[in-house]
């Protein structure tokens, strides 16, 4: 069982991810397709179950606002992740991943940003936690930001779906695009490295399960709602001069 689940991480992982999927999550993921491969489950059932389970993280991390239960929530948010790296490469290693596929662990992975957002400004509220001013805020100013943060993320994966739509890019997105299977090009020149390597910092901070546990573990997952809310405000405002700069032309 562990040489297969080795073989299947090494067959199905992408080309192009983040460190703590290379090095944690996707060789955990080969081991629990080994185990289900041979059976009825499927990559949409394992994509529900992954977001059925990130709803219990949720639900803890609002409902148990102490440095244990925020432990307790990572550890199962954590759970929900490697079920949603497993949903993929059980499809790849079936040989059946889709673009409807593709599409629902994306609507998922959204619905959860989404949620997350939410439920630890809700704890932020009860547990209390500084502001950006880095001074103490009321349970109400919380809240007040919370609603602001849940519209900033919502409207920002909105807006990924609206920009990545075939009648705007002008193409249809591949299967192999969909799961980063092909090698991307690395810039050359100094300026595209250090473009490349500021990027990769954002996208850093824009996957949570990557280093939401280290906030947990500082005690300090009122910066990250603060860290996570503005990387979605900067990339909305972004997108959104993209499409001024398109659709305000004469």
């Amino acid at each position: 069982m562990l040489r297969k689940g080795w073989d299947i991480y090494l067959a199905t992982r992408k080309k192009n991810d983040q460190l703590w999927n290379h090095y944690v999550m996707r060789p955990l993921a080969g081991f629990v397709v080994a185990a289900v491969a041979k059976t009825p489950i499927t990559p949409n059932q394992l994509t529900i179950a992954n977001l059925a389970i990130f709803l219990v993280a949720a639900g803890l991390f609002a409902g148990w606002p102490t440095y244990l239960g925020s432990v307790v929530a990572v550890l199962v948010l954590e759970t929900s992740y490697l079920l949603d790296c497993a949903d993929g490469m059980l499809a790849r290693h079936r040989k059946t991943a889709s673009q409807t596929g593709h599409l629902f662990d994306l609507f998922t992975d959204e619905l959860k940003a989404i949620v997350l957002v939410g439920a630890i400004g809700v704890r932020a509220a009860r547990a209390g936690g500084l502001g950006p001013d880095l001074e103490p805020w009321s349970a109400e100013r919380f809240l007040l930001a919370t609603v602001a943060a849940v519209i900033i993320v919502s409207s920002a994966t909105s807006l990924t779906s609206f920009v990545r739509r075939p009648e705007l890019t002008g193409k249809d997105t591949p299967i192999e695009a969909h799961y980063e299977t092909v090698e991307k090009k690395r810039a050359t020149s100094l300026v595209g490295r250090v473009a490349s390597l500021v990027m990769m910092f954002l996208r850093f901070l824009n996957h949570y399960p990557s280093h939401i546990y280290i906030w947990v573990i500082v005690g300090r997952l009122d910066m990250f709602f603060w860290v996570y809310s503005a990387l979605n405000a900067l990339y909305l405002a972004q997108g959104w001069l993209g499409i001024v700069r398109r659709f305000a032309r004469s």
